[in-house]
């Protein structure tokens, strides 16, 4: 493995934790807006209790947190290969 091929692992890492980030506070963001204001729901029951759930914004979240994870362990390998002989 080259360091050209080095970096483009580190680049690929970094745009999966960020692109997890930003799909994980749109979710929040979803949710958020969802359940927002008691007057524009039919059913007092469904803002009081989330039921039933949307599953959109928890699809979100969990996809930004699987993002995440693929993004710091694609990191992680980079420095592993980094620090035992990749280097320039």
């Amino acid at each position: 493995m080259t360091f050209r091929d080095l970096i483009i692992m580190i680049i690929i890492g970094g745009v999966f934790v960020i692109l997890g980030i930003i799909g994980f506070l749109w979710g929040r963001k979803e949710e958020g807006s969802y359940y927002g204001s008691v007057s524009e729901r039919i059913d007092v029951r469904e803002f009081l209790d989330h039921s039933p759930g949307r599953p959109e914004p928890n699809a979100l979240r969990t996809g930004g947190k699987i993002s995440i994870a693929v993004g710091f362990v694609v990191l992680l390998v980079s420095l592993g290969f980094y620090l035992w002989g990749m280097k320039p």
